[in-house]
């Protein structure tokens, strides 16, 4: 199920999905996941929305990473994802954009549930 979720401080929208989706998974604040991840990004000497540097931030905070399989890969959609994960919690991957998924419910600042995952990070249960 879809529920509505903009962690922002100034209730902004605006391009930070994988900071959003961070937050939710990672149950830290906004600011916290934004200076890890933008820190990652100074580290790494990359810009903080490459996948290279949040796969990275996502590791080192005891996530591990998993390829959606491709047994349809136009067909399924982010709601089959949750159906299909009803306990945990994962940020799932598109390629242009990233969800947090706790317990089966996407969290998103729009309903991306028609949107395809390519790859998920699951999160330890905390």
């Amino acid at each position: 199920m879809y529920r509505f979720y903009n962690p922002n401080p100034s209730g902004i929208f605006t391009d930070d999905c994988i900071i959003r989706a961070a937050c939710k998974v990672l149950d830290i604040s906004w600011e916290a996941a934004y200076m890890g991840i933008c820190l990652k990004g100074l580290d790494l000497h990359n810009m903080p929305d490459k996948n290279v540097v949040w796969d990275k931030y996502l590791l080192e905070n005891g996530m591990k990473m998993y390829a959606v399989t491709n047994h349809c890969p136009q067909c399924y959609t982010v709601m089959d994802f949750c159906r299909d994960h009803p306990i945990g919690k994962f940020i799932i991957g598109t390629g242009s954009h990233a969800v947090a998924i706790v317990n089966g419910d996407h969290y998103d600042t729009w309903d991306s549930g028609s949107e395809v995952p390519v790859f998920y990070w699951k999160g330890e249960d905390r």
